[in-house]
């Protein structure tokens, strides 16, 4: 049987491309005839890629976005038309089918994944050496990472692992992660031991998935109580030994290190904003772009992004749509060089706060380099008071729109104008989104050889002490060096920690449309009901999947009608 392929047809990747993206040409396929190239290969593996870029122009399911907010380190924010926020932050319903963007991305990008394993073979000459095993291996990757994402939002859901069309009923956790460890195994062997950067920036490459091989055991491991990590087909598991020794040949092969500052990975610290940006001044700054060497994965987006149409339904993930949720509504010249967006996921005051209280925290620059204090840093900057609700006075910074001026004092929306970008604050937005890095792959290491070295190394890039290992200890670094980066709620999950978002952010001072108050979950629904309820945090699968199956695909635990969104618990809104 012949199997259609719809691919958009871009070289290089429409994931790691910031200057090269057709969107136009859409070809339509079969396997009859395609694969039978090295380009028709490179291509096909271009489309699996593209999918990520089209799951972000609906940030408000997206995974990344999500557990952002429904961690700690943010409350919903927004106004009181940005529910989706909100819901996410309360683990509740917005509405029929509130994860179907991100439900049908990964499911396309499985797809993709399966037709390339399966017939990348059909190719019978390859001009490059080592091309068939690499693109092999990156498929194998990119299925791992889609199915990680939907075991981690969803829990348990279909495992689908060849191309032809079935209505499956959910397979278990371990079913699914043996298949994710599996993929992530016939990854890392296909995959060449070739250093950064000459890998391939916007490739998945072998030090990628070792590093996640690492981020699966972790949380599957902890979540589920387990001692290692299942392998699909047979008997075999992966141990924690393993999994430290494939991580150390990440840390010591990959040519992946940190930068020397942990700011310069964040795009406010670019030359044509820092000219202007007190706190770029002050800190001598240097912004060293997208694809610098402490990152190992990342989806990148496009100068040439466009506003989704009819005809191109997905060019709008092709500007990080992300940044713009995360940004501060009714902007103006005095929150410079902050552009608009729409306020989600104000930055947690009891973060603020317990950050520069903590003894092993003093003069750590990465508080503020992550977090505005808009009373210093912004203040004249008045917001939105007639919209804005659970403003905390405080703005993440290492996702939002960032604006410059150009030598003759004139203002530029975004950034990206002086990189070949677009000088607008919503397609202007190309900072990639930032899924692993090597930062991340120190910490990973010290947790799981209970020693302090990787910890001690993020600590003094940070300019702080040496201290001694505890498992507290990695807790709060973790916290510290990675919050903002969508890796909050899962950590806090995987250790049995999620009483803390009740405990941080109940209480806290807010601000609901200009009048003072104080966060509270709904008293007669609480947070943690709901989460254990819901088997762990796991999310309502789409309802139209759940009527697609006719019964094959049953609804996850505890998503009754209490659990769908009524308003804010809130008397002054």
């Amino acid at each position: 049987m012949k199997k259609y392929i719809f691919i958009i047809a871009c070289l290089p990747l429409l994931f790691s491309c910031n200057d090269f993206l057709d969107t136009e040409n859409l070809t339509k396929k079969d396997t009859s005839s395609f694969p039978s190239t090295e380009a028709d290969a490179e291509e096909m593996v271009t489309g699996i890629y593209s999918v990520m870029n089209n799951a972000v122009q609906n940030p408000d399911s997206y995974p990344f976005y999500v557990f952002e907010m429904a961690g700690d380190d943010r409350l919903g924010g927004g106004s009181t038309s940005n529910v989706n926020a909100q819901c996410a932050d309360r683990i509740m319903n917005v509405k029929i089918s509130f994860f179907e963007p991100f439900w049908k991305a990964a499911y396309a990008g499985i797809f993709r994944a399966n037709t390339a394993i399966e017939t990348l073979d059909n190719v019978k000459t390859w001009n490059t050496n080592g091309m068939h095993e690499k693109l092999l291996g990156e498929s194998y990757f990119l299925r791992a990472y889609y199915y990680y994402d939907l075991a981690t939002v969803f829990g348990e859901v279909p495992l689908t692992l060849k191309t032809e069309a079935e209505n499956l009923p959910k397979a278990s956790a371990d079913e699914i992660f043996a298949q994710i460890t599996s993929d992530l195994l016939n990854a890392i062997k296909n995959l060449p031991a070739t250093k950064y950067p000459d890998y391939g920036l916007g490739h998945a490459s072998k030090w990628a998935a070792e590093a996640m091989l690492a981020r699966v055991f972790l949380f599957y491991t902890g979540f589920y109580n387990k001692a290692s990590l299942p392998v699909a087909g047979g008997s075999e598991t992966v141990s924690k030994q393993q999994v430290i020794t494939y991580l150390e040949d990440c840390i010591n092969n990959s040519g992946h290190a940190l930068l020397s500052d942990q700011r310069n990975l964040w795009p406010y610290a670019n030359e044509y904003t820092g000219k202007t940006y007190k706190y770029d001044i002050a800190n001598g700054l240097h912004w060293e772009g997208d694809n610098n060497k402490e990152v190992l994965f990342a989806i990148n987006f496009s100068n040439t992004a466009e506003f989704a149409s009819s005809t191109n339904p997905y060019s709008a993930g092709y500007a990080n749509r992300i940044v713009e949720y995360f940004s501060p509504r009714k902007t103006s010249a005095t929150s410079y060089p902050f552009t608009q967006g729409y306020s989600n996921g104000p930055a947690s005051l009891e973060l603020w706060q317990s950050w520069a209280s903590d003894p092993n925290y003093t003069g750590d620059y990465r508080r503020a380099g992550s977090i505005c204090d808009k009373a210093a840093e912004t203040p004249k900057y008045t917001g939105d008071k007639s919209k804005e609700v659970e403003n905390t006075g405080l703005l993440a910074k290492k996702y939002v729109g960032i604006a410059a001026y150009d030598d003759a004092g004139t203002y530029y929306q975004s950034y990206a104008y002086f990189y070949g970008g677009q000088n607008d604050k919503q397609l202007g937005l190309t900072q990639s989104l930032v899924l692993i890095r090597f930062a991340d792959v120190l910490l990973m290491h010290s947790e799981l050889t209970g020693t302090a070295d990787g910890m001690n190394k993020v600590r003094a890039r940070a300019g702080l002490p040496a201290i001694a290992y505890s498992l507290d200890a990695l807790k709060k670094e973790r916290r510290y060096e990675l919050c903002f980066e969508g890796l909050r709620w899962n950590d806090l999950r995987r250790w049995g920690d999620v009483q803390q978002i009740v405990d941080h952010q109940s209480g806290q001072s807010i601000i609901n449309r200009g009048k003072s108050d104080k966060y509270t979950f709904d008293s007669s629904d609480p947070f943690m009901d709901r989460y254990k309820a819901t088997g762990g945090g796991f999310w309502k699968i789409p309802d139209s999947q759940v009527t697609l199956s006719n019964g094959v695909l049953l609804q996850n635990a505890g998503w009754e009608d209490k659990y769908d969104w009524v308003k804010l618990p809130y008397s002054t809104i």
